[in-house]
Formats: structure tokens, C-alpha cells, sequence
């Protein structure tokens, strides 16, 4: 509504008839798409003013893959490369994630070079950014990998429809492209006039960061026909199953836990061993306790706890590691109900102490601490999990300095130890990136280009100068503004 806006443009919309009000709306959405095709040249430009030989490697998608990493290019072939470490320096003022500002320097390359006509239209205004950045990401990530020949057929037909493609059709065009310039290996059992053989959109993906309040994610898949009617088949079963069993849950929640039972050995027979159910003998008792715990995804949550005469007293909500999120005490104890789940209990770690050793390598415990003070990668808008990252010296470890009867200038104790991921660490240890922990789990880095950023547990900001630094907007009606410790 309109009465809802604040400040000066509040009285301006609300002086606008309808149809003037579409008419600027629309003047405001034309701006946004010109800006977003404008950060795509500007994106490109990075790159060209950072070839690999300005600073280091080129710049690369990383990927764990069997215990060791293999390279990714940043665009297809045909695009220059570009120095590894100018990403983040762009990511920093744009306020992403490394792996954000690379994908968009990606998409700009692969728009520019194998996607030209595309690129025209966009700085024509004909077709979105976004629009064409989705074409980009395929075009980049195709497998097989597609030569310039076949890109440039994809952006032909693309281009001749203004971008308006589905992922569907996007794929199949991919696929043409694939067939059509013989870029997939020759299988005997394909339809050579079936070109949809070469892309296979099977897939499952499960969301990690995006989590309900209710303690649930979402999960999209893609499966072969038989393997799709029979997952359906075990679910139908599985719900009935629990139904039977005494479930009084919907079918659409009897079917999702019947999913996670496929994922697990089988927890539905809890409610059969409840309640009335006879008694177990003492054999069958040694035998289900040598079987291992059902569950072995590892969960880290942490709540606040007081202690109330002989007893511990939890509150009623924390926080899960995998993922800044919330979680409910209850939850816990659901999924702690389950069958064979194994639950560990480990000691209190006091976040305020002050851990020391003499050695370079970290202990065990004083690890721990700093992954729970961190919780990821404290790197400007970087989200890594701590707990996957590497423990780094903030002030370098001299290894030297003992034997030269030096006091040691980068010491192994808390308050000397940050948690970096290896992207960020080779960053930091290999480029002019410098950072200093300002207080317990705070820290302020600047970049090569003099940019500061400070980063603790409530996120990464700028810290820019006081005569540059824009102004905070105003609070809206009735919602006061936070105040700051």
C-alpha cells in the first residue's frame, strides 16, 4: 500500500494517478535491468584489467570430488582467463561471496565471447540480464563441454526469441548443439536421432541453506521412470505402513517419513514396539544391540543451559551448525526419539577462555573453540562452515623463532586463530589480503585496493571512511531500530 512508504518518496507516489504510478514503476524496472547489463560489462572489464599473469593462477571453480580437487574453468572455451585472487576483491564491494562475484565475472566472459548476439540484446535492452545469465550458466557448465561452434549455435537460436527460453528448451537446444557438432562419445544403444540422449537431467538436490521454520528442507529431483514409479511405490507402501502402524499423521508427512526411513535402516517399527507390544526376548535384545546406530548424519546444535538443583535445564530453542539456522529443543528431542539415532554429549567450551600451546599445530580442544567462536569462514561474506575450514594464524607462525631464542610473533592460542576455508586461506597467504582480530571473533580485513570490511558472528559490513560512508535509512513508522552493544 502506499500509505505504507516513508520519507520523500511516499509523498511523491502518493501524488501519482494510476496510470502515472505504472508509468514510473515500470521508468524504475527499466533503470534496475540497464544497471544489471552495466555490471556485466563492468564485470568483464575487471577481468580484462586481470589476466593470469598480473597476479597469480587463473581463476577457477574448486570442487572436492573423491577426496581431491579438480579445476573447473570460470567460463567456456574460447574466453580469457583471469587472475584467481581479483574475485574476491570484487565479491568485497559487492557485498557476495568469492564463488557469487566468479559466477558473475563468468557470465559476462561467456556472454562476451560465445554469446554474442545474446550480449547485444541485453545492452539493447531486449532481453533481461538475469535472463540471459541463466543461458550463460548452461552454455558454461554443459557436459560435454561446449567448443565456441557450438555455443555460438545455441546463442543463434536463442537470441532469435529474445531469451525467452525455459530450462526445458534450453536444455534441448543444448542437446542439438551437443549432437549436431559431435561432441558426445558415439553410444551403440542411442537413438542417433535422439539428441536429448546426451543430457541427462537426473538429479537431487536438497537446499541445505534455506531452512522452514518447522525444521523441515526442500528437496527437488529428477529421476529415471522406473526408478521414480518405484520410489512412489515405497513411499505408498511406507506411509500405509506407518498408518498401520498407529501414525495418525497426514499422508503428505507419512510419505516424508517414509523418505527418510529409505535413507536410514527402517524407524517405522518404533511404534509397533510401543504401548501394548509384547516384550522383547533377551535374545532378540543382543542381537538388535550389536547393530549399528541407524543414523549417521552428524548434527552439531547448541543450547543455552542452566542448572537447576541436580538437573540441567535447557532453553527452549539454539542454533545448528550446519547452517545459520534455528532449531527447537523439541526437534532435538524427536530426532533423538528415533530408532538406533546415537547422540553425544560433549563438554562445555568456555568461548571467553584463553587457550594456549607452544607447538604450531592446534589441539584438539582449542580447534574446537575456535570453530564454535567462528562458525565459518570469517572472510567478507564468506558462509563455509568453520568445522570444514582450516585453523589459521592470523599473525603467521614463525617456526624459527624458538631456536633463534625470538619470542614467537605468530602464537598458537585463542586469540591469535581464525577459521578460513583453503580458498581464503591461499588467499590470505599468497596475495596482499591482510586481516586482524579486533576483539573475540571480530575481525577487520582490507583488501589490495584498500577497502576494509569488518566481519563477526552477525555478518560482514563495510567499514568505509566517515565522510563517505552513506547514511543509515530511516526507521520505518512504528518499528524502532535496533541498538548496538
Amino acid at each position: 500500500m502506499i500509505e505504507a512508504l516513508a520519507g520523500p518518496e511516499a509523498g511523491e507516489a502518493q501524488d501519482l494517478t494510476a496510470s502515472d504510478l505504472l508509468a514510473t514503476i515500470k521508468a524504475s524496472r527499466d533503470i534496475e535491468q540497464a544497471e544489471a547489463a552495466r555490471q556485466l560489462v563492468l564485470a568483464a572489464h575487471w577481468a580484462d584489467l586481470h589476466p593470469p599473469e598480473s597476479i597469480h593462477d587463473a581463476a577457477v571453480f574448486s570442487m572436492a570430488a573423491g577426496g581431491r580437487e579438480h579445476e573447473e574453468p570460470i567460463a567456456g572455451e574460447g574466453c580469457p582467463l583471469v587472475a584467481e585472487f581479483c574475485v574476491a576483491e570484487l565479491g568485497g564491494v559487492l557485498g557476495t561471496s568469492t564463488t557469487a562475484a566468479k559466477r558473475l565475472i563468468g557470465h559476462a566472459l561467456e556472454l562476451r565471447h560465445r554469446l554474442p548476439r545474446l550480449w547485444a540484446q541485453v545492452h539493447a535492452g531486449r532481453v533481461p540480464a538475469w535472463r540471459a545469465r541463466l543461458v550463460a550458466e548452461t552454455t558454461i557448465h554443459s557436459t560435454p563441454a561446449l567448443t565456441r561452434e557450438a555455443a555460438a549455435f545455441v546463442d543463434a537460436q536463442v537470441a532469435a526469441v529474445a531469451g525467452r527460453v525455459g530450462p526445458a528448451q534450453l536444455d534441448r537446444l543444448v542437446a542439438e548443439a551437443i549432437t549436431r557438432f559431435d561432441l558426445a562419445e558415439a553410444d551403440p544403444t542411442a537413438d542417433p536421432e535422439d539428441g536429448w540422449l546426451h543430457v541427462d537431467p537426473r538429479h537431487v538436490t536438497i537446499d541445505t541453506q534455506e531452512v522452514h521454520f518447522a525444521g523441515t528442507m526442500r528437496m527437488e529431483a529428477e529421476l529415471d521412470i522406473a526408478d521414480a514409479l518405484d520410489l512412489d511405490r515405497a513411499l505408498v507402501h511406507g506411509a500405509a505402513t506407518l498408518k498401520a502402524l498407529g501414525s495418525t499423521e497426514s499422508l503428505n508427512v507419512r510419505r516424508a517419513k517414509a523418505l527418510g526411513d529409505l535413507a536410514r535402516t527402517q524407524t517405522a517399527l518404533d511404534l509397533h514396539t510401543q504401548g501394548s507390544a509384547p516384550a522383547r526376548t533377551t535374545a532378540t535384545q543382543s542381537n538388535d544391540d550389536q547393530l549399528p546406530a541407524a543414523r549417521e548424519v552428524v548434527l552439531h546444535a547448541h543450547f543455552d543451559a542452566n542448572l537447576d538443583d541436580l538437573s540441567t535445564v535447557f532453553g527452549p530453542t539454539g542454533r545448528l551448525e550446519e547452517g545459520p539456522r534455528l532449531v527447537l529443543l523439541d526437534q532435538i528431542k524427536a530426532w533423538c526419539a528415533d530408532t538406533r539415532t546415537k547422540v553425544t554429549i560433549k563438554p562445555v567450551i568456555d568461548l571467553n577462555a584463553d587457550l594456549s600451546t607452544p607447538a604450531y599445530a592446534v589441539p584438539d580442544k582449542l580447534r574446537e573453540q575456535v570453530i564454535l567462536r567462528d562458525r565459518t569462514c570469517v572472510f567478507p561474506w564468506c558462509t563455509r562452515p568453520a568445522r570444514r575450514a582450516d585453523i589459521d594464524h592470523v599473525i603467521p607462525h614463525d617456526p624459527d623463532a624458538a631456536a633463534e631464542g625470538r619470542e614467537q610473533p605468530g602464537p598458537t592460542q585463542t586469540d591469535n586463530l581464525a577459521c578460513l576455508c583453503r580458498t581464503h586461506h591461499r588467499l590470505k597467504t599468497h596475495s596482499a589480503w591482510r586481516y586482524e582480530m579486533v576483539a573475540p571473533g571480530a575481525f577487520e580485513w582490507t583488501s589490495p585496493h584498500g577497502h576494509r570490511y569488518r566481519r563477526d558472528h552477525t555478518g560482514t559490513e563495510h567499514i568505509d571512511p566517515p565522510l563517505t560512508r552513506s547514511a543509515d535509512p530511516p526507521d520505518p513508522p512504528g518499528i524502532p531500530r535496533p541498538r548496538r552493544p
